[in-house]
């Protein structure tokens, strides 16, 4: 009986701790969205104020002014600020970063557009101590800034069990299509020890194409179906038209081989056929490959590629109307005549170049000889020992305006894009750069990144005034001009002392220098660059930008026998990408400024 009554008891705990179980996983796969509640509810610790998204509203009711726009309900140290004038302790605990940082795409109507909300899950370290979170997402190549704020009331203290709850963001719309962002989760209170206390992610927009169909993108449209017939010596093309909504009226094609290149522009007539057009490739060699593009006749066209190999044309007699001989003996002779034109023609084949060759007292060997003497192009692969893109810190003077800023922008946003590079620069952290101190934040990328790039310009020999300075009752220049951007623009200039200072102390300790470089723009001068700096690698943007790739990479771009070409980075090729036509103008925009600047101090001069 005792038995029977013990068995019962074990079954009866045992179902107990798989409903707990049950119940504590209901609990921890929950998702979390943020919830309308005032700032009054989070500080009292009222129910209800579990998740409470924060607004710009509650923080002019808060601390009395409005916040920047560009940074949403985000401001620098909100714990302590919202949080913490009554208790201080609250706002003092180490709190580890979120951890499964993910972006969702939400569908809208809006064509142009893309809308994201973020999701993570909190650390398991320092959790109990865990006051909200701060998510901020950052344009790459740009200056546009969203961010938004969420609190839990002041009496919450969550458990370890909730490390696995899913929390989520309101969404943040409007984001550009075919554009990359960095979000970053930041956990709250933020920390004194500035390490690991928040996670980021790089993501990207859906293009036109992805999310509208290519039917609706005029930018993003091609054909789809070609179809290439030889009748004779005409080649003739058929291919697909736009839809008539994208109003696209004209098209071209451009045929390459053999270092000729052949244009040819087509202006299709809608009136007879609006889903179908063709057009003749005329003057094309026969027994010739020719690699072709065709594409509608507008900027940044999708060019779709097709291949066309025109056949040799074999010219021959007839026999006369009259003649009617027997086709046993029409066979025979045939056969012997076909069998005589081809030897011939192998003959000639086999004899017409050494024939040409005398002609022209050109010996075949040495036409080998050469052949054989060429350098091949092999392809090489990167090193694979670095598991991870190497970490490039950007460093600039803010001293030369907004172009030249602009300029170094693009430049960062090319690098990270298209030569494989995880690219530090302040104008895209604003928010780290805010909360830490430009400085240290810059003391913290020096030590913490693989390369450094110092971005040379005369602003880097400005040596600025501490403020109520005053020289005389002079003019500041920089003032007069508007080309002192404030405080940043003393950190920037001093973090490049710093480099340099850096550059010096392994130079004389004979260490490696690898790890500095100094480039200019092609409207500085090589004077612009440090005496400090000098003693490192230094190179001209944007015509040496595969040498910085390769020094980036540890790769070698010329071998024995072979060497390394990257097109889309090289001078002549970097213009084809986007980023790279931005770079492009950017400069421009920055030289055309330059001069600017130039011609209007000789001119108060």
């Amino acid at each position: 009986m005792w038995k029977a009554t013990l068995v019962l008891y074990q079954l009866f705990a045992l179902g107990q701790r798989v409903q707990e179980l049950q119940a504590q996983d209901d609990v921890t796969s929950a998702v979390i969205t943020p919830q309308d509640c005032s700032l009054d509810c989070v500080q009292q610790g009222g129910p209800g104020c579990e998740y409470c998204r924060i607004t710009r509203a509650d923080l002019k009711r808060a601390l009395g002014f409005n916040s920047i726009e560009g940074f949403g309900s985000c401001i620098p140290w909100p714990c302590f600020e919202l949080l913490g004038k009554e208790d201080r302790k609250l706002c003092q605990h180490y709190v580890q970063a979120p951890n499964d940082v993910k972006v969702e795409l939400v569908n809208e109507l809006d064509p142009k557009s893309d809308t994201i909300v973020v999701s993570w899950k909190p650390s398991y370290y320092g959790i109990a101590f865990l006051r909200g979170f701060q998510v901020s997402l950052q344009a790459l190549g740009g200056t546009s800034v969203a961010c938004q704020l969420f609190l839990f009331h002041r009496n919450l203290s969550l458990s370890a069990s909730h490390a696995q709850t899913v929390y989520k963001s309101d969404p943040f719309p409007g984001l550009s299509l075919g554009s990359q962002y960095a979000v970053t989760v930041m956990a709250l209170p933020v920390p004194e020890e500035w390490e690991r206390f928040y996670r980021s992610k790089f993501f990207s927009t859906r293009s036109c194409a992805e999310k509208n169909g290519l039917e609706q993108c005029k930018k993003d449209w091609y054909p789809k179906n070609i179809e290439v017939q030889q009748e004779g010596t005409a080649i003739t093309v058929t291919f697909n038209l736009a839809p008539p909504n994208l109003g696209i009226r004209g098209y071209f094609s451009l045929c390459y081989a053999n270092g000729m290149k052949k244009y040819t522009d087509i202006t299709p007539n809608s009136s007879k056929n609006q889903t179908h057009h063709s057009y003749q490739l005329n003057d094309l060699e026969e027994g010739t490959n020719y690699s072709c593009e065709i594409a509608a006749n507008e900027v940044d066209a999708v060019r779709k590629t097709f291949n066309v190999r025109v056949l040799r044309i074999q010219k021959g007699g007839s026999l006369p109307l009259s003649v009617t001989p027997s086709l046993a003996l029409i066979l025979p002779l045939s056969l012997a005549v076909v069998a005589m034109f081809v030897v011939l023609l192998a003959a000639l084949i086999r004899r017409r170049p050494k024939f040409w060759m005398k002609k022209l007292d050109i010996k075949p060997d040495v036409i080998k000889q050469h052949r054989e003497s060429v350098t091949q192009e092999e392809v090489m692969s990167l090193p694979s020992k670095r598991l991870t893109p190497p970490r490039l810190l950007i460093c600039y003077s803010s001293y030369d305006g907004p172009a030249h800023v602009k300029a170094v922008m693009q430049l960062g946003a090319f690098i990270q894009q298209h030569m494989a590079t995880q690219v530090c620069l302040d104008l895209w952290e604003s928010l780290s750069v805010a909360e830490e101190g430009s400085m240290a934040w810059h003391c913290r990328q020096i030590r913490d990144s693989d390369f450094i790039l110092v971005i040379c310009s005369p602003g880097l020999n400005h040596r600025p005034k501490p403020p109520g300075g005053d020289d005389g009752g002079g003019v500041d220049e920089e003032a007069d001009g508007g080309l002192c951007f404030g405080s940043d623009a003393f950190s920037s200039n001093a973090a490049v002392q710093l480099i340099g200072e850096e550059v010096g102390r392994a130079k004389a300790g004979g260490q490696d220098l690898s790890k500095y470089m100094a480039a200019i723009f092609n409207y500085s001068e090589e004077a612009d660059i440090p005496t400090e700096l000098r003693l490192v690698s230094h190179y001209t943007l944007t015509r040496d930008l595969q040498l910085l790739f390769s020094h980036l990479h540890t790769v070698a771009l010329h071998g024995p026998g072979r060497y390394l070409k990257i097109h889309h980075i090289s001078e002549e090729g970097y213009t084809e990408l986007p980023a790279g036509e931005a770079l492009q103008w950017a400069i421009c925009e920055a030289r055309l400024a330059k001069r600017h600047h130039s011609v209007a101090g000789l001119g108060v001069v």
